[in-house]
């Protein structure tokens, strides 16, 4: 109760809750990957959780399971009354019923990042920013310390496949958070550690021009605590503007840059290599014989940000090894599906044109001699809009591309706005559209089993924010027909 009337008061609630009674929080779009994680923070808390999404999703019915009651229509009677506490995201309409009616009967209505904030505001937080890469940085960086026993609490924003969920919880106060630039969340962290992992234009309906952006990746470097430490990609545009009193920086294989990966070699999937450390103030580390049983490059490079805050933090070499030797991914990125000696089905959240391009490149590396199969789902009507020309030339690194339908998410359609502005400017021949159902079809009837000249096996890629994660299991159930 003291815990929960402290995180009223920084929130700015008007008066605390009695002693004997039960804190209650409701949460409007709780299906959210990181609204989720929040509420299953209260609920390790002994909070009574409830909230509302407007669809049913696997995530949904996982909360539900855990004992967190769920509605999915927009009505008073669903919401609770006697809630303490309401926590909305932003993609939530603004003409909610729920949220409408909260606001106006003078509830504590906030945000997820002002939660966010407040849980992380006395503890030691490891932050993970970036347009990508924070996701598969931050989940690692958390395994690592549940691994080894280091100990924290992870607030994630994907579904790690080692523990099946995105949040865990430890005695120690030790926060690791993935920070969210959308709607500039992040700025609401106090981190003593930080990751920027990439600050290339994406949310240009929030920033409106990729300099407003950097500049909240910059604002996102100062909130670093006095003392602490930045580690940043290596080669950021505006890097010589981010700010800490401590920084490093990172590369896949650079060797300009403080930590680096050396001797990469490639084996069935997997990857082993060597770590190197230059750091002026720390000296010199070489960490040998690390094995990341995750495909694609730019994860290497992930997994070097993440073993450097393991090594700052003091953990051991062979707990970080091992560590990274179990690590088993993240749902939805780089995660194999399907993997037969002629046959790869990867699935992947990728929705930004470099996320794609680390993507494909990355599979490609791994199974060069592969017909390379891309299905994309484009995520947002206004992404599509200012990225079309970049979509359109990295998808060509493709053999076949299959486009769907735009996935409008919190957005609506926009005139002359559709997954065609994509097709229309790729130069492949291999590329066509269709619709989810079509796309089953396609599949069904195409012989892909048949390896074509030129080929020896082939790879299918799902890509998307949306909903193409609901077609990875019909699709594999496909492909292990025609296998």
């Amino acid at each position: 109760m003291k815990v929960f009337n402290q995180l009223l008061s920084f929130l700015g609630a008007p008066s605390p809750l009695a002693e004997g009674s039960e804190p209650k929080v409701y949460f409007l779009g709780i299906g959210g990957i990181g609204m989720s994680a929040i509420a299953r923070y209260f609920q390790s808390q002994g909070v009574k959780v409830s909230g509302y999404d407007k669809t049913e999703t696997v995530l949904t019915r996982q909360l539900s399971a855990e004992g967190i009651s769920i509605y999915y229509e927009d009505k008073i009677e669903c919401i609770d009354k006697n809630a303490h506490l309401v926590i909305y995201t932003p993609a939530v309409p603004k003409d909610s019923v729920a949220l409408n009616f909260y606001q106006q009967n003078n509830y504590t209505v906030v945000k997820r990042s002002d939660v966010l904030g407040a849980i992380t505001n006395t503890a030691f937080n490891i932050c993970i920013a970036g347009t990508h890469g924070k996701t598969t940085t931050s989940t690692m960086v958390g395994h690592i310390l549940r691994h080894s026993q280091y100990g924290c609490n992870a607030f994630l924003g994907g579904i790690s496949v080692n523990y099946a969920t995105n949040f865990w919880s430890n005695s120690k106060n030790v926060c690791v958070v993935e920070a969210d630039e959308y709607d500039r969340s992040f700025l609401k962290l106090s981190p003593d550690i930080a990751i920027i992992s990439s600050m290339d234009a994406d949310h240009l309906d929030i920033y409106g021009t990729a300099e407003n952006m950097e500049e909240a990746f910059i604002e996102f470097s100062k909130k670093v605590k006095p003392g602490g430490l930045l580690i940043s990609k290596y080669g950021l545009n505006r890097a010589p503007d981010l700010s800490a009193d401590h920084m490093l920086t990172y590369h896949v294989t650079d060797r300009k840059a403080n930590v680096f990966a050396t001797n990469i070699v490639i084996h069935n999937g997997s990857y082993q290599f060597d770590v190197e450390f230059n750091d002026s103030d720390a000296g010199n580390w070489i960490l040998k014989g690390v094995v990341l049983n995750m495909g694609g490059k730019h994860n290497i490079e992930n997994m070097i940000a993440a073993i450097a805050v393991a090594h700052h933090i003091g953990i051991e070499d062979n707990k970080i090894i091992n560590a990274v030797a179990d690590f088993k991914g993240v749902k939805r990125r780089f995660e194999y599906i399907l993997k037969t000696g002629h046959q790869v089905f990867i699935d992947d959240y990728a929705h930004h044109p470099e996320e794609l391009r680390a993507l494909i490149a990355g599979a490609k590396n791994l199974f060069p001699n592969k017909k390379c199969t891309v299905v994309f789902q484009p995520h947002l009507f206004s992404r599509t809009r200012d990225f079309a020309d970049g979509f359109a030339e990295v998808l060509d690194l493709a053999d076949e591309i299959i486009l769907l339908p735009i996935y409008p998410a919190r957005e609506l359609p926009m005139d002359g706005v559709n997954s065609e502005m994509i097709l229309n400017r790729m130069h492949s021949e291999d590329r066509m559209l269709l619709s989810k159902e079509n796309l089953l079809k396609h599949f069904e009837f195409e012989k892909a089993a048949h390896v074509e000249e030129g080929f020896e096996g082939n790879m299918v890629i799902t890509a998307g924010a949306g909903d193409i994660d609901t077609l990875v299991e019909p699709i594999k159930e496909i492909l292990i027909k025609r296998n």
